[in-house]
């Protein structure tokens, strides 16, 4: 997943860490991270309905015909144009990317002609409903995000697809994504979903995002061995378990939940990357065996012990640590303490060690 450079920075307010988490393993993702950082906090204050606006306020969508559009573009990019209608795009010959983020989009249609398209944006519309795709046979990369879709659907024929975005929807349940076997990124953040479940031919998935939901438990993940990203922040969560056939996990993030003890980490060795921080967990414990940690975020718990840092002497590569806002930070001798324990740590909470 290339550098660390995005967990690097802690976001204290941490609405969904599933956004420094998203660096799946190239530029395109990371790029998404960046965007979702800057507009996550925005959409959250739009109504209720995201994007049905008071009779006051409400935009005038633009006249199609106004918009020249080179039939040999490859990249389109139609952000923000207040285009309330897909129409007039099968010119579009060449046609590999289209954006169409931030618009006043109701309906998906007339995009059955632009056959050679391998990415879709429609990021921040007003869709309710996901159709009228069957002809996109080849489309690589879908974001449907910060709409008001219900439900996951008509995507069967999408079987190239390998990352899907419906972050900030109205959905409830994930279904619907049994024939999508090249998935190697699923963001399904800040929807309604409390259960984890129809996933399991979903074996190439990589990134699972799941933060801001309901879900109470950790379950049914077994299938998916070659994952390496997973973030169910900011859920109900009071148990680490399910993890044991995760053994190529690098990064979980699973803060801002309920759990009260760390456990269920015995078969996941690689972890690079563990965020349990805002939760109830009063001791550092069950993690000697991850000897390959770089960062551990902890801050926002109960932890009192200093001789709990002895978990952490066996990660020789461990640079970063967050213990901020737990009983030991009391201690005036703090991040003293901590760098006489780990002196191979750079960075304490966000403060990088001076030598």
């Amino acid at each position: 997943m290339g550098g660390k450079s995005a967990s690097k920075i802690k976001v204290e307010t941490r609405v969904d860490k599933r956004i420094e988490s998203e660096e799946s393993g190239d530029e395109e993702g990371r790029k998404q991270a960046v965007r979702l950082v800057t507009e996550l906090s925005q959409q959250s204050l739009r109504d209720e309905q995201n994007g049905e606006n008071s009779a006051g306020e409400a935009e005038t969508p633009v006249d199609m015909e106004t918009i020249s559009l080179d039939p040999e573009a490859e990249d389109v990019d139609l952000n923000h144009f207040r285009i309330g209608k897909i129409e007039g795009f099968e010119v579009l010959k060449k046609v590999k990317t289209l954006c169409l983020r931030q618009n006043l989009i109701k309906h998906i249609e007339n995009l059955e002609q632009l056959q050679t398209l391998r990415e879709l944006d429609l990021y921040d519309n007003q869709i309710r409903k996901i159709e009228n795709l069957e002809a996109l046979v080849d489309l690589e990369v879908l974001d449907i995000s910060f709409n008001v879709l219900r439900h996951i659907e008509g995507l069967d024929r999408l079987t190239q697809l390998k990352k899907l975005f419906l972050v900030n929807n109205k959905i409830t349940k994930i279904e619907n994504l049994s024939s999508l076997q090249m998935l190697q990124m699923l963001e399904l953040g800040s929807n309604r979903i409390r259960v984890i479940e129809n996933i399991d031919t979903l074996t190439n998935l990589d990134s699972l995002f799941l933060g801001k939901n309901k879900i109470t438990k950790l379950q049914n993940l077994d299938a998916l061995t070659n994952l390496t990203v997973l973030s169910i922040q900011n859920n109900r969560l009071t148990k680490i378990e399910g993890l044991q056939s995760l053994v190529n996990l690098r990064e979980l993030y699973l803060s801002h939940n309920g759990i009260e003890v760390i456990e269920g980490l015995e078969n996941n060795n690689k972890l690079t990357m563990l965020d349990i921080a805002a939760n109830r967990i009063k001791k550092i414990e069950n993690i000697s065996h991850l000897t390959e940690l770089q960062e551990f975020w902890m801050n926002d718990n109960l932890v009192e012990s200093w001789s709990d840092l002895d978990e952490l002497k066996g990660a020789k590569n461990l640079e970063t640590v967050y213990l901020e806002r737990n009983p030991l930070q009391k201690d005036p001798q703090y991040r003293r303490k901590i760098m006489l324990a780990l002196p191979t740590v750079r960075q304490i909470d966000a403060t990088f060690v001076r030598f």
